[in-house]
């Protein structure tokens, strides 16, 4: 498992990851599409912090720069 994404992805997706969360717990997002959201925002964090993607693994993409 080497590391495929770049800085500035990582930091992107952190990022989503952080206002999908606060907007979810000031209750603007709620419901079915609040919880999905929560799901994404923990894969962004998850994916973020190991600098992994397994869907840039399957399609051979890579933002790392060598």
């Amino acid at each position: 498992m080497l590391p495929n994404m770049g800085s500035l992805d990582r930091t992107i997706r952190i990022l989503a990851a952080v206002a999908i969360l606060a907007l979810y717990f000031a209750n603007v997002i709620t419901g079915t599409l609040g919880i999905v959201l929560l799901i994404v925002a923990g894969l962004f964090l998850l994916t973020g912090f190991v600098s992994f993607c397994p869907l840039y693994a399957l399609f051979k993409f890579n933002t790392r720069k060598e």
